[in-house]
């Protein structure tokens, strides 16, 4: 395992988003994630990387407050795990994940869907939602390029529509970190782009912290800083964009020999050549 972080100077707790301190996440006798210690400055932009198993999901379900550290701390947003009530918490923290999308009823409008977010509710029969709530969900659906989809059944929509959709359902509650589970898993390369652009588009000056979790380099946006490189749970490498992203960092990673491309802002990478003897 190779295990490198950004030299820089550890950041103090009033400018971190996400602090964790040795953190593992045991199931069983299998350890998922960890030992592993990241600290994300607010305002800052990081992509999570790695393959299947590396523990990127659990360590978004973590840092979402969905999931308790085995052993170590952990710290979102100046509060602390086990010493919080994460009920509240969760409202400064919007997560968009692939696997939400099959929870919705189909039925259900665009509208209802994101101004269900101010109670983290599913169904909006459950509460009462005022005419502002509800054009503030139509802003939302503006901010993601969907201003006219508000009557538009869940149902109806293409998997990047509906992907979109769960963005602006994050947007409702202004989450001050906002968490995003592969979210390009399943789009075709359209829905993708698309996706890519509404996060490039994000804030608008607001200062809001992104953590992007994706198995492909192709998926991040130009306006992201960091990534964090994981490998059967553990770190492989942290820090700036343009100093750690390398083949070599992403080919431990992702346990191939890789080679990493980098034009116009975006990433690409491609296994690297075979030689074959005659």
């Amino acid at each position: 395992m190779v295990t490198e972080m950004d030299p820089a100077a550890v950041a103090e707790p009033t400018e971190l988003a996400i602090d964790l301190c040795a953190v593992t996440l045991r199931r069983g006798t299998t350890t998922t994630l960890g030992p592993l210690s990241w600290q994300v400055r607010r305002g800052e932009r990081w992509v999570v990387l790695g393959h299947n198993g590396s523990g990127k999901t659990s360590l978004a379900r973590l840092i979402t407050l969905y999931e308790h550290p085995t052993t170590g701390s952990t710290t979102v947003l100046g509060e602390t795990l086990g010493r919080t009530d994460v009920r509240a918490l969760r409202t400064r923290v919007g997560f968009v994940s692939a696997a939400f999308v099959d929870l919705v009823r189909p039925s259900l409008t665009c509208s209802d869907v994101v101004v269900c977010a101010l109670n983290a509710a599913l169904e909006p029969w459950w509460h009462t939602y005022s005419e502002e709530d509800r054009k503030h969900a139509a802003q939302c659906l503006e901010a993601v390029g969907l201003g006219e989809f508000a009557h538009r059944t869940f149902g109806s929509l293409s998997s990047g529509e509906r992907q979109r959709v769960q963005l602006a359902r994050a947007l409702m509650v202004d989450p001050e970190l906002l968490v995003l589970d592969e979210p390009c898993a399943g789009l075709d390369l359209a829905g993708r782009e698309q996706l890519v652009a509404d996060l490039d588009a994000m804030d608008g000056g607001r200062g809001r912290t992104l953590v992007l979790v994706t198995h492909h380099v192709e998926e991040i946006p130009t306006t992201f800083t960091n990534v964090l490189l994981l490998r059967q749970g553990e770190v492989v490498a942290a820090g700036p964009l343009e100093s750690v992203l390398t083949s070599a960092h992403l080919s431990v990673s992702a346990g191939i020999d890789l080679s990493l491309d980098h034009r116009h802002g975006r990433w690409s990478a491609v296994a690297a050549p075979v030689q074959y003897r005659q």
